[in-house]
């Protein structure tokens, strides 16, 4: 709790007001040290030893907080977590007159960095050491000091700050951001071209309940994609994004990893229905903080919190290089599409979209579906929970041993993903769910083009849903096109596992070996547990004729399908043909008419066309989704002049 004197300091040198001193109670000695140093400098001080028994503490120390000259805060591992301290610090953060001291080395909180603080950790209290003279001439500054007589290493005037009670203004408040963004965020460094590149790193759940990280987590990922919206920014993707979770000097590393030049990091608390929200714009080459703010809120206002974080930083990053009239349309595009006022359906959207991320099977995808379906019930016009309901859906369809089951599913992604279109035409992720089950579900690619194509349109900072349109059209004719797209990429998440064993697979449908083992060793650099990423390595080096590599990388497959796929392959390639056999057996008996595309790859690759044939066709009948490699699996030339290939081909390839 704090300090502040209502009545002037008197008497020739000294300051013509008073401060108010906030520290924890349970640091009183090192207070008093500070007292004694102002006071003895002829500054009055204001703090809590002052009350008289039986007074009310409350109205005092507020009239004591609000007409101070200069607030000067003690941080230190005891005080950031002070609920007091904090709200004493933010009124003098907003009226530009905190003096932040740190009295064990603890750096101040989130929304409190913009200020320099003076290192005390190693002050005995003594007048005239180099710490004494910082507090001095840092506190004298605040009462019109000459800059001769405050040190540089006093407090540092942030560039740029916008009070809460001024973003509360909404309007007015972003006009104001506006306008201070021109001069605020001129230094602010910028990529190739007219891009400027961010990076969302997670924010952190400051509510002491590890349940609430769907609340955090989910705050951060909206910010992201509400600012991936915006045509000037280049936002890093999510899962490269999500190294910053650890402390400050790795996310720096973290920036300088993904090429980006500022940060945009943060924390939340949410407790007894009242949300805190700090959060923080970093430039990475320095670590200049250009902007930072906290938001105290009842939950129902969560929303809100969220579109000003996203508005101010999007128009003061893309003032630099534009006009009003272009941030005003930049911001338009930025708006959530296919979003919900309502905070009900919010809150269920973002703890399902904690069990989508956490994706670890089928029990946690159907209890994401379930929250899919809560965010809906509240909200029926909530175009993105119909977009991830159809994603859910597909996935357990995939995933799940009922047969009798998957048809249904895939039809009801369907329905939920062009329930999401009517809602919103320009929803990214609808189209995407819905090209999705089309391709995946009923193995109609002439029918899910178009959406995919209209995802690439709508989401062209999206890294995500460009990886899914490089993907498909890779499986196409389109190799150029996917190649193109799957670098960008690449450069939007560059440390994300999935992305490069996309662009690996890509490569293989191209016949580009070398390259996919060069994306793969990558992919499993990032995730040496990554699915499907040692049959496609494999793969490649069976395809170059490195037949014990191929072996040694096929029996690292965790996908026990696919493993076995390419041993049989490579026993029969390096003359074990009664191995070959045994392992082709072994599928049968495990999976039987669910492998009939992975018995098609052996036979053709066997040299066994009719066989190869036969089983295509039966593949055909049973909608095996593997059909969907057909157009371009290498390990189907030797079939592809064979009757009936081409009417194959045609089929799967538009």
């Amino acid at each position: 709790m704090g300090a502040s004197s209502n009545s002037d300091a008197g008497g020739e040198g000294e300051a013509s007001g008073h401060i108010f001193l906030s520290y924890s109670r349970e640091e009183r000695g090192q207070a008093l040290q500070v007292i004694s140093l102002l006071e003895g400098n002829g500054i009055k001080v204001w703090w809590d030893g002052l009350l008289e028994g039986g007074e009310n503490y409350l109205p005092t120390t507020e009239a004591a907080l609000e007409n101070a000259t200069c607030v000067v805060v003690l941080w230190s591992k005891i005080s950031v977590d002070s609920h007091w301290v904090r709200d004493e610090a933010q009124s003098g953060r907003e009226r530009r007159c905190l003096v932040p001291i740190s009295i064990d080395g603890t750096q101040a909180p989130l929304g409190f960095r913009q200020f320099q603080t003076i290192d005390a950790s190693c002050w005995k209290g003594k007048p005239g050491t180099v710490e004494a003279d910082q507090i001095i001439a840092a506190v004298r500054a605040q009462f019109g000091a000459t800059p001769s007589q405050a040190p540089s290493r006093g407090v540092a005037t942030p560039p740029f700050m916008l009070s809460r009670r001024t973003l509360v203004m909404g309007g007015a408040g972003l006009a104001c951001a506006a306008a201070l963004s021109v001069f605020g965020f001129n230094a602010l460094q910028q990529s190739a071209g007219d891009l400027i590149s961010l990076a969302v790193t997670p924010f952190e759940n400051l509510s002491g309940d590890p349940e609430q990280v769907w609340f955090s987590g989910g705050l951060s990922n909206e910010l992201r994609a509400a600012l991936a919206r915006n045509p000037r920014l280049r936002v890093s993707a999510p899962t490269s994004s999500a190294g910053g979770d650890a402390d400050a000097d790795d996310q720096f590393d973290l920036g300088r990893k993904l090429g980006v030049a500022n940060l945009l990091r943060g924390s939340v608390q949410l407790a007894d229905g009242i949300v805190r929200v700090s959060a923080e714009l970093v430039q990475v080459e320095d670590g200049v903080i250009r902007w930072a703010e906290s938001f105290d809120r009842q939950f129902e206002d969560v929303l809100a919190i969220q579109s000003e974080i996203a508005s101010i930083v999007a128009r003061s990053l893309v003032a630099q290089i534009a006009g009003a009239e272009e941030i005003n349309a930049s911001l338009a595009k930025q708006k959530g599409v296919g979003g919900t006022d309502n905070v009900a359906a919010y809150e269920a959207y973002l703890r399902g979209h904690s069990l989508y991320d956490l994706s670890s099977g089928e029990a946690s995808d159907r209890a994401a579906l379930a929250q899919f379906d809560a965010a809906i019930a509240a909200d029926p016009g909530f175009a993105a929970a119909y977009a991830m309901r159809s994603k859910m859906l597909a996935a357990i369809a995939n995933a799940t041993s009922q047969a009798s089951e998957i048809r249904q599913l895939y039809d009801d992604a369907i329905s939920a993903a062009q329930q999401a279109i009517d809602i919103a035409p320009d929803l990214a992720e609808a189209h995407l769910a819905k090209g999705f089950a089309l391709n995946n579900g009923r193995l109609d690619r002439k029918a899910a083009k178009p959406h995919y194509d209209r995802a690439r349109e709508l989401a062209p900072g999206d890294a995500d849903a460009q990886r899914s349109v490089a993907t498909f059209l890779a499986y196409g004719s389109e190799q150029a096109a996917a190649q193109e797209i799957i670098a960008k990429v690449l450069e939007l998440d560059p440390l994300n596992a999935r992305a490069f064993r996309s662009a690996g697979y890509i490569a293989l449908l191209s016949r580009r070996y070398g390259d996919v083992i060069a994306h793969i060793e990558q992919a499993l650099r990032l995730n040496p547990e990554l699915a499907s990423a040692f049959y496609a390595l494999g793969s490649a080096h069976y395809l170059r004729g490195a037949n014990q590599q191929a072996l040694d990388s096929f029996r690292k497959e965790n996908v026990p399908l696919f493993a076995l796929t390419g041993e049989a392959l490579v026993q029969k390639k390096l003359g074990d043909e009664d191995a070959a056999q045994l392992v082709l057996d072994n599928i049968l008996e495990a999976y039987g008419a669910a492998s009939l595309y992975q018995q098609a790859q052996i036979q053709s690759q066997w040299g066994n066309t009719a066989q190869a044939m036969e089983l295509l066709n039966r593949a055909v009948a049973a909608e095996d989704s593997g059909l969907l490699f057909l157009p371009n699996d290498p390990m189907l030339d030797p079939i592809r002049e064979a009757p009936g290939f081409s009417r194959l081909q045609s089929k799967f390839a538009a």
